[in-house]
């Protein structure tokens, strides 16, 4: 059997939930749910560009940790809770994928996600 690794990347604010931010297990990254708070803890209340800015730098550390890029990212779930915010999300997300190669993708529009000031959570998988 494979063992499983969890990735815990250095310098990213530590949620105080139970759950591993990525792990790996083979040549697959499962990254949990990701939401946008800054290393210091904080969150951009009612900013969604800052907020979706910031959970794709949370990714990318995350990938970094795992030792691969958004270039390995096979399947990308998208949760926001407003669907304004739809067209500067796609804007943000096609930023990471500049050879125009993306992953396969969901996105939700949901009724609320844990903390009430979360306007996204984004989780993935990445084959390594």
């Amino acid at each position: 059997m494979e063992p499983l690794e969890h990735i815990f990347p250095e310098g990213q604010h530590k949620v105080a939930a139970p759950l591993s931010p990525a792990v790996k297990v083979g040549n697959l990254l499962f990254i949990s749910g990701i939401p946008a708070y800054a290393a210091d803890g904080t969150l951009a209340v009612g900013d969604f560009t800052a907020q979706m800015t910031q959970t794709m730098a949370n990714i990318t550390g995350i990938l970094a940790a795992a030792g691969a890029g958004w270039d390995r990212v096979a399947k990308v779930n998208v949760l926001l809770t407003r669907r304004e915010d739809f067209a500067e999300m796609n804007r943000i997300y096609a930023e990471h994928f500049p050879d125009g190669k993306y992953p396969a993708r969901t996105t939700a529009i949901v009724y609320s996600l844990p903390r009430p000031n979360f306007l996204l959570e984004i989780e993935c998988i990445a084959v390594l």
